[in-house]
């Protein structure tokens, strides 16, 4: 309630602020290379990764850099892992889901699910946040997901992009809905939650402030990686 409160307050100040950032961010392209792959010797592996930029990768050159790369490379010392991507750059919760029901059938072991920032900038409702979420849940079981990683938000409250006070309220309402995701997740007995424990390094990030970079990514994969194989 004190970020709504807050964000009331500031409103002018946020909206003049939210366009001077979108005039000055560098649009980046998604990470070059294939949305699919197979990679690695061992048990096999099915991955699907559903997100928006960061899962898409905006911030690496190729997708061996970026987050889905990172992973499967990781991954593949001990499986036999065989990979797809659905992402893009700026879609909600609701449009990712849209663009996984529009997606060719794919069965899979494991789903990533890298979703929130653009909901948290848009001003989605929780309401619709939890709904779109859930139906994400629901589809990726249906197509074998038994372990989903739900990516907690980042800390928007730290990304150097982002001038104060809107970094503040962004960063609060991130917090928010990152809460209310662990709650839908413990109610998912096929769910983890991962919280982003990595500080916003501004060394490791993008050149635009505000995705990760390919050593942040780095660190993210691996960190994925072991949740994956400590639940095989």
């Amino acid at each position: 309630m004190r970020h709504v409160l807050q964000a009331i307050l500031f409103l002018p100040v946020l909206i003049l602020q939210g366009l001077w950032v979108a005039a000055r961010a560098q649009r980046l392209p998604p990470a070059a290379g294939p949305t699919s792959d197979r990679i690695g010797e061992g048990a096999p592996l099915r991955i699907l990764m559903l997100g928006d930029s960061s899962a898409a990768g905006m911030g690496a050159q190729t997708q061996d850099e970026a987050l889905m790369g990172q992973l499967a490379q990781t991954l593949s010392v001990d499986f036999d892992v065989q990979w797809k991507l659905i992402a893009k750059g700026g879609v909600t919760s609701s449009q990712a889901l849209a663009m996984l029901l529009a997606s060719e059938e794919s069965q899979c072991d494991v789903a990533v699910v890298c979703l929130g920032v653009n909901d948290t900038k848009n001003g989605v409702s929780t309401r619709e946040w939890k709904r779109s979420y859930a139906a994400v849940f629901a589809e990726l079981r249906r197509r074998g997901a038994r372990q989903i990683i739900a990516c907690g938000l980042p800390p928007l409250g730290t990304f150097p992009l982002l001038p104060w006070p809107l970094r503040q309220t962004l960063g609060a309402r991130a917090n928010s809905l990152d809460k209310h995701l662990q709650v839908l997740t413990a109610g998912e007995p096929a769910a983890v939650h991962v919280p982003s424990l990595f500080e916003m390094d501004p060394a490791m990030m993008a050149s635009d402030g505000f995705h990760p970079g390919p050593v942040l990514y780095s660190l993210w994969g691996q960190g994925l990686a072991d949740v994956i194989r400590a639940q095989r």
